[in-house]
């Protein structure tokens, strides 16, 4: 059977406005006849409205009856008109007489005095007969005084009863707790957290948003951290503004994340002002990141002193970034400290920068440790280099890392060495890496010969650093990967890493590459990168040019060589090249 349609009505306002009057004139005419329930309501009634002067003879007229609730309300009227002390009489009257809503107002007039054993004593009453309000603001005094086990307890009690901003502040004061805790209670208190963030963010708590959508963009949940933020950002948090904005730009929407940027630097949020500058200035628009840096600055982010001063250092203003640097370093900015030390070291004032790399430093700047070692080593002063270099390491930065490990190994200390060689190069320091590899090559057996008689094969853990190192264009580490290559027969992969450090300008590369090309029979491509080798002062390499020529019967090229090879070594190559040149002069001269 189809159904008949249905009509829609509008909603009526002028019939609630006339059901609202009729309740007014039943109670009015009950009130009249003497119904003190009736006086109350309709006191209540006309002091919702604001009518006080109509409100207050009904709500006098019950409370002399001994009406509760009239009572409170009564001093709620009077609380409005500024007569707090008498209020106080009367919701001291209705308190006594069980009116929760009575105590709890009268808690807040005490706390509001001074007086907080009145104010604990009547929140007190209040919350424990299960007034919601009662309750939150019993813990906020607890709170107040310290007392977090009585304030988390009645603050806990107030979100359970439906109070979101007691459930926002009972999820804060878990976090808190949590993070002094460790292990499975850590963790426990951290979800139970969560738990009273989404209450509160589901009773429209805009704060309570933002801080869910902090937690769930940690555990990677983007999509619902970005729901969260947006909800916070629409109710009027700057800050969750910004969020969305950082998420936008990390999924690559930059343009709706300006939007959102833009809407939280007006309404003060320094870091989204920040972030408007730094997008500008990737664009190249230089006036407009100035002027929102300015703004961060002006709304009390320190940051945007210090994007000043890298934006004018970028254009070459050396001045302005020095006094943007300064005036952010003053606030406390580590960074722009460090920063200006190093601008400062560039001009040649050496003595005015160390203080600020030592204040950059102590403000827990990894860089600037890592800068004071090296003004230290550049001094010659060792011991006081390590220590910085030591600092910077253990906050992780790689190259620090990379200095104590090498100057472990001048000490001998090759334990210690290869433990910071080994974080350096997990850094991505190639250099660390090539370091470690000659530790671990140095200590590593000869392989084991098969039964047979064949070398078997095993890739050691020195080489895959040797090849980390020269898949990242350390020379030294390509030509000793070729080398390792060459000896287990591989030697097309040898040649590869003896020409990519070659090109690089490894003399050792072009000296076993054009080894290798002689042995394929390929000699006038290996004298090409033999002189190579020698023009950058490789005598091996001028020796065996030498040799070439003087096969050739190039007798004067081939003594050319041959002094050369006599001037660059090592003593066993002079001594070589030396008979070769004195037979090839007497060849000459016959």
């Amino acid at each position: 059977m189809q159904s008949s349609p249905r009509e829609e009505h509008p909603h009526d306002d002028a019939g609630e406005a006339a059901d609202e009057a009729a309740e007014e004139l039943r109670r009015r005419l009950a009130a009249e006849s003497g119904d003190v329930e009736a006086m109350s309501v309709l006191g209540a009634m006309l002091l919702r409205r604001g009518d006080l002067d109509g409100a207050e003879p009904h709500l006098r007229a019950a409370t002399a009856a001994g009406d509760r609730a009239a009572a409170n309300n009564l001093g709620v009227l009077l609380h409005q008109r500024g007569y707090p002390d008498e209020a106080a009489g009367w919701w001291r009257i209705a308190a006594v007489a069980g009116s929760t809503a009575a105590a709890h107002a009268l808690g807040r007039h005490h706390r509001e005095r001074g007086d907080e054993p009145a104010a604990e004593y009547w929140l007190r009453q209040s919350a424990e007969q299960g007034h919601t309000l009662g309750a939150y603001a019993l813990a906020d005094l607890l709170e107040h005084r310290g007392d977090a086990e009585g304030s988390e307890r009645w603050m806990r009690a107030a979100a359970e009863r439906g109070h979101r901003e007691g459930a926002y502040r009972l999820a804060r004061a878990l976090d808190r707790k949590a993070a002094r805790a460790s292990g499975e209670a850590g963790t426990a208190l951290v979800e139970e957290a969560e738990q009273w963030y989404r209450q509160a963010a589901a009773r429209g708590h805009r704060r309570a948003a933002l801080h869910l959508g902090t937690i769930l963009e940690k555990r990677g949940e983007l999509k619902e951290a970005g729901r969260w933020y947006l909800t916070s950002a629409k109710n009027g948090e700057p800050r969750a503004a910004c969020a969305l904005g950082f998420l936008l730009r990390d999924a690559g929407d930059t343009e709706n994340a300006a939007v959102w940027w833009l809407r939280a630097a007006q309404d003060g949020d320094g870091n989204a002002a920040n972030a408007l500058g730094a997008l500008h200035a990737e664009r190249g628009e230089t006036q407009t990141a100035e002027r929102w840096y300015r703004s961060a600055m002006d709304a009390g982010d320190i940051n945007g002193a210090y994007n000043l001063g890298l934006l004018c250092a970028d254009q070459g203003r050396t001045t302005q970034a020095e006094q943007w640097y300064r005036r952010a370093a003053y606030a406390g900015h580590r960074e722009a400290a460090n920063a200006l030390a190093i601008l400062l070291l560039r001009a040649g004032d050496e003595t005015g920068a160390e203080p600020w790399f030592s204040k950059a430093a102590e403000a827990g700047s990894v860089d600037a440790a890592f800068n004071l070692g090296i003004l230290h080593a550049g001094r010659g002063e060792d011991v006081a280099a390590l220590r910085w270099y030591e600092r910077a390491a253990a906050a992780g930065h790689t190259e620090a890392a990379l200095q104590v490990g090498m100057a472990r190994l001048r000490d001998g200390e090759e334990g210690e060495a290869e433990r910071f060689l080994r974080c350096a190069a997990g850094g991505g320091s190639a250099e660390a890496a090539y370091r470690l590899a000659t530790v671990l090559d140095a200590r590593r057996p000869p392989e084991p010969a098969h039964e047979l008689g064949e070398p078997v094969h095993r890739r050691s853990e020195c080489e895959e650093w040797y090849e980390r190192a020269a898949s990242q264009g350390h020379r030294r580490a390509q030509v000793r990967v070729g080398m390792l290559a060459a000896a287990r027969g591989d030697v097309v992969e040898a040649a590869r890493w003896y020409r990519e450090a070659a090109e690089a300008g490894s003399r050792n590369g072009a000296f076993n590459l054009g080894l290798l090309l002689a042995r394929e029979g390929s000699e006038p491509e290996a004298a090409v990168w033999w002189t190579r080798a020698a023009d950058a002062g490789h005598g091996r390499a001028a020796l065996r040019l030498a040799l070439v020529y003087a096969r050739r019967g190039e007798l004067a090229e081939g003594q050319r060589w041959a002094d050369r090879a006599a001037e660059l070594g090592p003593p066993a190559v002079t001594e070589r090249a030396a008979r070769l040149r004195d037979a090839l002069r007497e060849e000459l001269s016959a």
